[in-house]
């Protein structure tokens, strides 16, 4: 799989709001048949940052992904509310999902 993470910094006073001005890509880009997740978190050093987190069954899908309309549309609308140009570190892995956490192993409760 191509998994992908990137940091947007957003603009101060689109911070609160990045999560509905993002939507239309995001679900867009999740009902991608290549979509593995793509899944926001907000920072909890940096109220302006939020981490994107995404992977695409293969290069293939990741390659439909750049070159779809939903992403074109982005490249477009997004900038203007970033403060910086995303930085990202993409890599292709030889896994399908997440793996456990084995140093962190939770025993069974009950």
């Amino acid at each position: 799989m191509i998994f992908i993470t990137a940091k947007f910094r957003v603009l101060p006073e689109h911070a609160e709001a990045w999560p509905e001005i993002s939507r239309a890509f995001t679900e867009a880009t999740r009902s991608e048949p290549g979509c593995l997740w793509f899944d926001w978190s907000r920072s909890l050093d940096d109220a302006n940052e939020y981490v994107l987190v995404e992977a695409f069954r293969d290069g293939d899908a990741g390659g439909a992904h750049v070159n779809s309309a939903h992403f074109k549309a982005a490249q477009a609308e997004l900038p203007q509310y970033l403060a910086e140009t995303p930085r990202i570190i993409s890599q292709s892995v030889d896994q399908d999902d997440w793996s456990a956490l084995g140093e962190l192993e939770v025993a069974p409760r009950g």
